[in-house]
């Protein structure tokens, strides 16, 4: 059957030829589906506010995503700040001459592992206020155990 036989079959109306050249042009070799693109206008006619409001949840989702990211960063460099504060008072206390047992000074080294932690995956942390402090307490504790005279 022809393209011709087929348009007299459906009659030469506006409307049939329309429907003809469609079902053509989809069973031609060329990758032009003119279904799929009518069915995805409608598609997106139909859910155009639901693909706005999903864009909208997209975009807020990021936004909360970047607010978390900055608070988990903040509430990290205030524990590094924190572990520093428990380091560089230990030191003051042994500036001080105050006594301390072997279980404090396993605290706070384990606290200098923390800060040492935070600060190699961190290099733009400040750490140079807690360097003399961390060896300090090291050379302490070395002294300490050798003499075997914690409190």
């Amino acid at each position: 059957m022809t393209v011709q036989e087929i348009i007299t079959l459906i009659g030469a109306g506006g409307g049939g030829l329309a429907v003809v050249l469609m079902a053509v042009i989809e069973l031609a070799p060329v990758k032009v589906n003119p279904w799929s693109a009518i069915a995805r206008a409608i598609g997106r006619a139909m859910n155009a506010d639901i693909i706005k409001d999903l864009a909208d949840v997209k975009k807020s989702q990021a936004e909360t995503q970047k607010a978390l990211e900055e608070h988990i960063r903040e509430d990290d460099e205030r524990a590094a700040d924190s572990y520093r504060e428990r380091i560089l008072s230990f030191n003051l206390e042994l500036m001080r001459n105050q006594k301390h047992t072997r279980e404090d000074y396993v605290d706070v080294l384990a606290v200098i592992d923390k800060y040492h932690a935070y600060c190699e995956q961190h290099p733009n942390y400040p750490n140079s206020r807690a360097t003399h402090a961390v060896a300090n307490i090291e050379r302490v504790y070395d002294e300490r155990m050798q003499k075997n005279d914690f409190l």
